[in-house]
């Protein structure tokens, strides 16, 4: 899948599990589904569940620019809406 990121450039978007985010972030996997998972990385934000199923797959690049930057209320509200 492609999006157009801020600066209005295309990039693709990267899929990732629990365990290869937990590789990436340095945080174990139980600490993202229990600590992290709907405190600071929201579904349909940071994360989807593919095809309404069980599977989680975050996206790299919404967890990477929340980690980076930090995300008000105000733009979680916003990337939420649409």
């Amino acid at each position: 899948m492609t999006q157009i990121n801020r600066k209005g450039a295309f990039v693709m978007t990267t899929y990732l599990t629990t365990e290869e985010l937990s590789q990436r972030i340095k945080y174990d996997t139980r600490t993202i589904r229990q600590c992290l998972m709907n405190a600071v990385l929201f579904e349909g934000v940071h994360y989807i569940r593919p095809f309404g199923g069980r599977k989680i797959l975050f996206i790299w690049e919404q967890v990477e620019e929340t980690m980076l930057h930090g995300a008000s209320a105000n733009d979680l509200i916003n990337m939420m809406e649409g």
